[in-house]
């Protein structure tokens, strides 16, 4: 091993194994399985944000409701409790993303995102979730000239359909907010994300669910889902639900409805947490607004600073398991950790000499546009919401708004939008999967490689509306 390889590999060697996260001492003790039968008004499969947000609002649309929730092991144990913690407004994958898949009604979701980034953050407040939420923004910096140029391009294009709250920084102004050399400008969203403690969220969540009359199982997978006289019954290891409406927020678990598996392919993140900065190490750094920050490279990274002052720095790596299965020794990625720690001191060789005191990794539903989709199913007694594609900690509040519509036959402005009523196209059968999926990897690394081109296989997802993201 190179030293330099050898110096990288020491800043991991008191690296826990384990969600950082999800180690905190606040962490709530699970809850009693569901043992025999249950009755309610309606059931919600899956206990991360998907499911807990969707439980919450139905009790708060209508608190005589009897809502039922089982989880396959604890509340935020997944997805909801190993992310980065960006908390963002977007339900499009960002900008760029929305005007190429829905031009005509971008202004409406950006709307939506916004007021429903507002909607999250009034929960906290109104339910006193501690869960270390900021509205610090979030800045997409460039480290290659070519990204640069994409910056400025959607500046323009944002400032041209009147969407503010984006600045433009050069590579003085986005050092003087964080100091790397690597950094050539950026561009700053102000109001559109919100930094938190993702673990405390879910955690805050399933409280507050249970402070407002939900029945929540843990330890409790939903293993088989059908049609029974005018409801809908969910089997479990140890019992069933009966319900009138059924809820699903599985996400990157397999349905239980069976044609939608086909529209999401699991991928998996990896990311790892510094140990606190000392105050000389941190004003090397500056942070002091504490944004969030992504780099703007096709295999990009995204990195944030904690309440207590660590980093977090993830990315880059996006792993599909052969045959799409979510797969427990899938959560560690020693060859993914390393090549993250040589990129973290890249970024900041100002730390030199920090270590890292957690690694891991964790399941990410994704689909072919980037962004949720939802649907029914039995008649409309069943809707589900899946493929949030890295964004889930906002969206996925939005995501529960559209299956309670859906689920009350209502039309609203969400279930009239155009991205609600489409899907996106599945992914194909083993082994064109694997095989179009890791040609795709190949070449977005080629054109971060070269200046942004994109190749002719990128270009042809692009005509046809596909792509791969985490």
């Amino acid at each position: 091993m190179a030293p330099a390889a050898m110096t990288f590999a020491g800043s991991l060697a008191d690296a826990r194994p384990a969600p950082f996260w999800l180690e905190d001492p606040g962490k709530p003790d699970p809850l009693p399985a569901l043992a025999g039968d249950e009755r309610c008004d309606l059931l919600v499969v899956g206990g991360g944000y998907s499911g807990l947000w969707t439980a919450l609002l139905a009790k708060e649309r209508d608190p005589g409701r009897e809502v039922v929730l089982i989880e396959g092991r604890e509340a935020g144990w997944a997805a909801s409790g190993r992310n980065g913690g960006f908390c963002a407004a977007s339900l499009t994958h960002g900008l760029g993303n929305g005007l190429a898949r829905w031009p005509d009604e971008l202004a409406k979701l950006e709307d939506l995102g916004a007021r429903n980034l507002d909607a999250i953050e009034a929960a906290v407040a109104r339910y006193g979730i501690d869960c270390d939420f900021e509205r610090t923004g979030e800045i997409d910096v460039a480290t290659e000239p070519h990204q640069l140029a994409e910056l400025h391009e959607m500046h323009e294009k944002a400032t041209r359909l009147g969407f503010t709250g984006l600045d433009l920084l050069d590579a003085e102004a986005v050092r003087a907010e964080v100091d790397s050399p690597t950094f050539l400008g950026g561009l700053w969203d102000r109001k559109g994300v919100a930094m938190l403690h993702p673990a405390k969220l879910a955690w805050g969540l399933k409280q507050t669910c249970l402070d407002l009359g939900v029945r929540i199982y843990e330890n409790t997978p939903g293993l088989r889902l059908a049609a029974s006289g005018p409801g809908i019954v969910v089997r479990t290891p140890y019992g069933r639900v009966l319900a009138h409406r059924v809820a699903l927020g599985t996400n990157v678990f397999p349905s239980l409805i069976r044609r939608v598996r086909a529209y999401t392919v699991p991928v998996y993140d990896y990311a790892l947490m510094t140990e606190p900065l000392s105050a000389a190490q941190l004003a090397s750094v500056g942070w002091k607004r504490r944004q969030g920050l992504g780099d703007s490279a096709n295999q990009f990274h995204y990195f944030r600073i904690t309440a207590d002052n660590r980093i977090l720095w993830g990315g880059y790596d996006a792993v599909y398991p052969f045959g799409g299965k979510v797969r427990a020794e899938m959560d560690h990625r020693p060859e993914t950790y390393l090549k993250l720690a040589s990129h973290f001191f890249r970024c900041f060789p100002q730390l030199e000499g920090l270590r890292f005191s957690h690694a891991w990794g964790g399941a990410i539903d994704t689909c072919t546009r980037f962004s949720a989709f939802f649907g029914t199913a039995h008649g409309g007694r069943v809707a589900y919401a899946a493929g949030f594609t890295g964004l889930g900690v906002g969206a996925t509040r939005f995501g529960a708004d559209v299956m309670l519509d859906l689920l009350s036959g209502e039309r609203t402005e969400r279930t009239e939008l155009e991205m609600v009523r489409s899907k996106p196209l599945p992914f194909p059968p083993e082994p064109v999967a694997w095989a179009g999926i890791g040609l795709t990897k190949w070449a977005l690394a080629k054109a971060d490689a070269n200046g942004g081109r994109r190749n002719l296989w990128l270009r042809t997802m692009d005509r046809f509306g596909l792509g791969f993201d985490s």
